[in-house]
């Protein structure tokens, strides 16, 4: 492949994890809605409001922490940062367990970083 191609298919990788991870952090930010919403319906429960806001906390948490890996790494991307290239890969290793979409961003992510034309473009050769 040339090397110019290459360089968009780096551009799409860095796009869609920026894209993906804006909207992960939007999907946190509904799971922590709606598992503080949840929990004024068990208002005479307390023990239940405080499980169900923790749960709610953890999974928004996960997930924040997720999309940011995606967001920086994307951005990395774009500057040509070998430590951006190593970062989507771990980012898009995790992302594989998300089957149907997760997994084809994933291995077309893994697919692109790891051609020696990337890495020539990263300085890894």
């Amino acid at each position: 492949m040339e090397t110019r191609n290459m360089k968009q298919h780096i551009s799409f990788v860095g796009a869609i994890h920026i894209g993906f991870g804006i909207l992960g952090l939007l999907g946190a930010l509904t799971v922590f809605i709606i598992f503080n919403f949840a929990g004024g319906f068990v208002e005479t429960e307390a023990f239940a409001n405080e499980i169900l806001q923790f749960i709610g906390g953890i999974i928004s948490l996960l997930i924040m922490f997720f999309a940011s890996l995606g967001i920086v790494g994307g951005i990395g991307l774009f500057s040509y940062k070998p430590w951006a290239r190593i970062l989507v890969m771990i980012v898009s290793a995790i992302n594989c367990l998300n089957i149907p979409i997760g997994t084809a961003k994933g291995v077309y992510s893994i697919w692109v970083l790891m051609q020696k034309e990337t890495m020539e473009l990263f300085d890894l050769s």
